[in-house]
C-alpha cells in the first residue's frame, strides 16, 4: 500500500466534491477497499471518509416499498424484521455473503460496489494485463484458468464475473438505486464489459450511490435465494438464483415471477426469458426445467467454466420448486 491522504467529509456534498478529484476513493465500511489496496488494485491519493455521515443508514418499510441507506450495514440489513418478511431474498441474499464478521462492518453501498474476485484482477504483479484494471492491456483470462468465469454478458475484452449475491435480488425485484441527484434502475445501474469493461457501473464523477429503493410485491415477499459454491461459507456463487413467485386465485396458476442469475455473468442479470416462458403456466417439474433452460441462450463457456452451463438452470429450477411448493410437499 502507497501513503495517501485522508478527508472526513463533513457532508455529502463534500464527499461528493472530494471524490470528483483524481485518485480519490470513498471509504464507508472499509471492507472492500482496504482488501483492493492490499493487492495493489487500488492506489488512492485521498482516501474520502463518508461512515460517519447522517441519514444514510436508515432502513424504512412503508405499504408499498422498502428503503434502505448507503451506509446501512449488511447484517442490520438482513436481520431486519420488515426485508425479512417483505423481501426475504434479500435478507437471505445478505447471510450468504462474506462472513459475520464482514457483514458487521460492510455497507449495502459498498456491497453493491465490491469488484470482480477474479484471480487476473487482482493479481496486477504476476498478470499486468487486465482490460478491467488496465484499459487495454488485454484479457489474461482468455486462455487462463476460468472455473469461476462467466459464461453470459462477455466479451472479447472480459470474461469477469460479478460477485454480488445481494445484487441478484436487487435485479430481480426492481430495486432502484438513488444517487442523490437522480435515481436509475438496478437491472440497467451496472454495465456490460463490451470493449470498456474498466466502466462497471452508470455512476458519473461526483456521483455516489445514497440509498435503494424495492417495491413490494406478491413476489417479492414469496422469494428465495439459492446460491451453490464450493464450500458452504465465505465463498462465492458459482451459480445463484434469485426467485419470487406469485399465483392466481387458483394456487396453481404463475401470475408473477421474478427470476435473476448470479455467479455466472458479467453483471447480475434477470432471466427475462424464464419469466416469460412460466407466466400463465401451471407449474409442474417439467414446465419449470424446460423454462429454467431458456437462461442461458448466448451462454459462452472457456474450457474450465463450461460446467456453469449446466449448473445454473438446475440452481433457478430448484429455487423455483423451493417458492412453488405448498406446505403438503409438492408444487402448488
Amino acid at each position: 500500500m502507497r501513503d495517501f491522504s485522508y478527508l472526513r467529509a463533513a457532508t455529502l456534498d463534500e464527499a461528493r466534491q472530494a471524490v470528483l478529484q483524481a485518485g480519490a476513493s470513498i471509504l464507508a465500511g472499509g471492507t472492500t477497499l482496504i482488501d483492493l489496496a492490499k493487492c495493489g488494485v487500488a492506489e488512492p491519493e485521498t482516501v474520502v471518509d463518508i461512515s460517519h455521515l447522517k441519514g444514510l443508514s436508515g432502513i424504512e418499510v412503508t405499504p408499498s416499498s422498502v428503503t434502505i441507506g448507503a451506509l446501512s450495514r449488511m447484517s442490520d440489513v438482513a436481520d431486519h424484521a420488515g426485508i425479512k418478511s417483505e423481501l426475504p431474498a434479500v435478507s437471505e441474499s445478505l447471510l450468504l455473503a462474506a462472513s459475520a464478521q464482514l457483514r458487521n462492518m460492510a455497507t449495502i453501498g459498498g456491497n453493491v460496489m465490491q469488484r470482480t474476485r477474479c484471480p487476473y484482477f487482482r493479481d496486477p504483479g504476476t498478470f499486468p494485463a487486465c482490460n478491467k484494471r488496465n484499459p487495454g492491456s488485454g484479457c489474461s483470462a482468455l486462455g487462463g484458468i476460468t472455473r469461476n468465469h462467466a459464461v453470459l454478458g462477455t466479451s472479447e475484452h472480459c470474461l469477469a464475473s460479478n460477485p454480488g449475491d445481494l445484487a441478484v435480488a436487487l435485479v430481480a425485484f426492481d430495486a432502484v438505486v438513488d444517487l442523490g441527484s437522480r435515481r436509475v434502475p438496478f437491472d440497467e445501474f451496472f454495465l456490460l464489459p463490451g470493449d470498456t469493461p474498466d466502466r462497471e457501473t452508470v455512476l458519473q464523477p461526483g456521483e455516489m450511490i445514497v440509498g435503494l429503493s424495492i417495491p413490494k410485491s406478491a413476489a417479492a415477499k414469496n422469494s428465495t435465494y439459492l446460491k451453490v459454491r464450493d464450500r458452504q461459507s465465505y465463498e462465492f456463487a458459482a451459480a445463484s438464483a434469485a426467485v419470487g413467485l406469485e399465483l392466481e386465485d387458483d394456487g396453481r396458476t404463475v401470475r408473477d415471477i421474478r427470476v435473476a442469475l448470479g455467479g455466472v455473468a458479467t453483471k447480475p442479470l434477470r432471466a427475462r426469458a424464464v419469466e416469460q416462458a412460466l407466466i400463465g403456466k401451471v407449474l409442474d417439474a417439467s414446465t419449470i426445467k424446460t423454462a429454467s433452460l431458456l437462461a442461458m441462450e448466448g451462454a459462452v463457456a472457456q474450457g474450465d467454466n463450461t460446467y456453469k452451463i449446466d449448473l445454473a438452470p438446475r440452481v433457478i429450477a430448484r429455487a423455483i420448486e423451493t417458492v412453488s411448493t405448498d406446505k403438503s410437499g409438492g408444487l402448488a
